[in-house]
């Protein structure tokens, strides 16, 4: 069996088993890394001290039958806007080259207490301002089906390094959709917490009301461990999870204008999939979706502007042109428009909530496009700047309701159909989801 392509949690398995030992995963991946060609593109820089160190110690622990839980001795991949100490952490930006925290953020230090192993830090983004996860000054993230075509952002580099085998699962964070969407391009499951059930603290900001910090992995159950993990509690019990129970509902309207039809097939199959296991499927568009979606230049450039404002113009050289651009899209917002933007979202949130109360999780593509190719990117800002917009058009929505979202892979390479839960219903939703990823599976 190929260990470093195994989930997470069947690794951990396998550790407590004495099948497997975390030193000899730990050393597969970081000699994977060695001698993959596309490692540069992926990692911002590897940690093996540090790796070797944590699976030295994970296997002791694990000889005296004294591990500290499932995921222990894992390898897992680390987004460069994470802190780590002492190593680099640069949030794929020159503005921050050199900038190295003194200590670990809160969950990758939550991690470490749990015995996971830290492989490295992992390409994204600038400033996690894309979903695109074109990064020339920096680093394009490759996509793992197709080198020419991106692999989406900002999460790329988390994604891709478990997509191809260089870690056992990764830690990304989402804005407006960069955990899901890269997760999709990249054939795996991505899962976004609601804001503020994650601690924040050390993981460089991009919008705080909006960033939360979630898993990209194999598996539900890989997401719900690592979920867990981050967060120091116990994984939701995803036991018993049936398909023929679930209560769906399609969100029609917005998520399918302008979408290509290879994502729309892919969902379509994969909503019969769910039909045929028995799954409830209703159909709806409210119109507090569209209505949300309309504030998202009110609310998202702004702050990012705010928050970034004197590093981005002490050298606004230093940046890519269409990230600086995104950027300074938010320079000139009235504080009033923003704060009547913020209260009229909340009450948008509340119609929400009454229009989709009764169902198990709201279904609709991840992603209404495939990724498109590096080259034109690079060359064709106008290409850019619509790809860029449809790319979170859809996983956007999650975040704007406030809501947990996962995605999950389906028969086409590259397309994810997603579930939204209820706000704070985290654990539901993940069981929610083994639930439909065990109909897709079949």
């Amino acid at each position: 069996m190929d260990w470093l392509k195994a989930p997470a949690t069947e690794q951990g398995r396998a550790i407590m088993a004495g099948l497997v030992s975390p030193v000899d995963l730990t050393e597969g991946y970081l000699d994977a890394a060695a001698r993959a060609p596309l490692t540069p593109r992926i990692y911002a820089r590897l940690t093996p001290d540090r790796a070797r160190a944590e699976s030295v110690a994970a296997h002791d622990r694990a000889r005296a039958g004294l591990r500290r839980g499932l995921l222990d001795g894992v390898a897992l991949a680390w987004k460069d806007n994470v802190d780590s100490a002492h190593v680099g952490t640069e949030a794929g930006t020159a503005l921050l080259k050199g900038r190295i925290p003194l200590h670990d953020a809160g969950i990758l230090a939550a991690a470490t207490a749990q015995g996971a192993v830290c492989l490295g830090k992992t390409h994204m983004t600038e400033l996690a301002f894309s979903g695109l996860g074109l990064n020339p000054p920096v680093a394009t993230v490759p996509n793992a089906y197709d080198a020419a075509l991106v692999g989406g952002g900002s999460s790329g580099g988390s994604a891709v390094a478990v997509a191809l085998g260089l870690a056992a699962a990764a830690i990304g964070t989402d804005t407006g959709g960069s955990i899901r969407l890269p997760a999709a391009w990249n054939g795996l499951v991505g899962f976004k917490p609601t804001p503020g059930v994650v601690d924040m603290t050390g993981i460089v900001p991009l919008c705080r009301r909006f960033d939360v910090a979630g898993p990209i992995a194999r598996s539900v159950e890989d997401c719900a461990e690592i979920f867990a993990l981050i967060r120091g509690t116990t994984a939701p019990d995803l036991r018993g999870a049936e398909p023929s129970r679930l209560r769906l509902m399609v969100l029609d309207g917005l998520p399918f204008a302008q979408a290509r039809k290879e994502p729309v097939a892919a969902f379509e199959a994969a909503v019969a999939q769910l039909a045929a296991a028995g799954a409830s499927i209703a159909h709806a568009a409210p119109p507090c979706v569209e209505q949300a979606a309309d504030l998202s230049a009110v609310l998202f450039a702004p702050e990012a502007y705010g928050l970034w404002r004197e590093q981005i113009e002490a050298a606004p050289e230093l940046m890519y042109p269409p990230i600086l651009e995104r950027f300074r899209g938010g320079r000139d917002m009235l504080a009033a428009d923003y704060v009547a933007g913020w209260d009229r979202l909340e009450q948008l949130r509340r119609e929400w909530a009454a229009a989709v109360a009764g169902f198990d999780a709201v279904i609709l593509p991840t992603a209404p496009i495939l990724p498109p190719e590096i080259a034109r990117l690079e060359t064709d800002p106008a290409f850019f700047a619509s790809e860029n917009l449809l790319s979170l058009r859809n996983t956007r929505i999650g975040n704007l309701l406030g809501l947990p979202a996962i995605s999950l892979p389906t028969a086409q390479p590259a397309c994810g159909i997603m579930l939204l839960g209820p706000a704070g219903g985290d654990l539901a939703l993940l069981r929610t989801a083994a639930a439909a990823e065990t109909a897709l599976r079949d």
